[in-house]
């Protein structure tokens, strides 16, 4: 590795040293939700109220056997859930996206960053957890608060895929809602970076997400080279401009 790219490979690994903001114990006492409080205006918030019949609609269409889930972003690196068992998976027709726009948590209204998101094409792989059964309601309680803050995700069961391309099980995943105002498709790849490089919230930077991501992929051997070329770009333009990447 020449001296540039191992500087770059320092910029994009340098946060680790911080535990993320989001935990466990946020997500259980409610307190994740006021990390969001200053874009109360900017988001579109769900209630407690809506989240709840949103899951209660998602487990009345629970298909046949265990409930898996299925994380393609931060569910990598910071699960926070408790499960039993955990494997590598493939999900036919989404990719993985930079697609949602992020004003609050990771970004501001005035410099929003942005958050990965499943679009429709192509496949993602990513890492599925099994939820043993006398948690199901509880665990996915708290990954309803989590993901379904706001308008920005629709949740969806998909077919989960080993590596030889067999069907091992169904999962809860995010997908994108095109409908929502945090929609933020088909940008062009210097806009994805700039946005990533500069954005910072109370759960950190946005670029800390993105290296988090790459980093959680490599450790689990499901390498995403598209992201790491985004990381490699997202990591000179934090040197170019001295922009921390650090989460708070």
């Amino acid at each position: 590795m020449n001296t540039n790219k191992f500087s770059v490979a320092k910029t994009r690994d340098r946060s680790f040293a911080t535990e993320p903001v989001l935990s466990r114990e946020l997500l259980e006492n409610g307190a994740y939700h006021h990390l969001f409080a200053s874009a109360s205006s900017a988001v579109p918030f769900l209630t407690e109220r809506e989240r709840v019949a949103s899951l209660q609609e998602m487990l009345l269409q629970r298909p046949v056997g265990p409930v898996w889930v299925f994380g393609y972003g931060s569910l990598i690196w910071n699960p926070a859930l408790r499960y039993v068992e955990r494997r590598s998976a493939i999900v036919q027709g989404w990719h993985r996206s930079f697609c949602l726009s992020m004003k609050a948590g990771r970004g501001s209204p005035d410099k929003p960053g942005l958050a990965l998101g499943l679009e429709s094409g192509g496949s993602c792989t990513g890492s599925a957890y099994r939820i043993d059964e006398h948690l199901v309601e509880s665990e996915l309680t708290l990954l309803w608060r989590r993901e379904m803050f706001s308008t920005g995700y629709l949740p969806r069961w998909v077919d989960l895929l080993d590596q030889d391309g067999i069907i091992f099980g169904s999962a809860i995943t995010f997908i994108i809602n095109s409908a929502s105002c945090q929609y933020a498709g088909q940008l062009s790849t210097e806009v994805v970076a700039e946005r990533l490089a500069t954005a910072f919230g109370r759960l950190g930077s946005a670029a800390d997400y993105l290296f988090r991501t790459c980093a959680g992929l490599r450790n689990n051997g499901i390498p995403d080279s598209q992201l790491e070329a985004l990381s490699y770009r997202v990591a000179l333009l934090q040197r170019a401009g001295a922009i921390p990447n650090a989460s708070v």
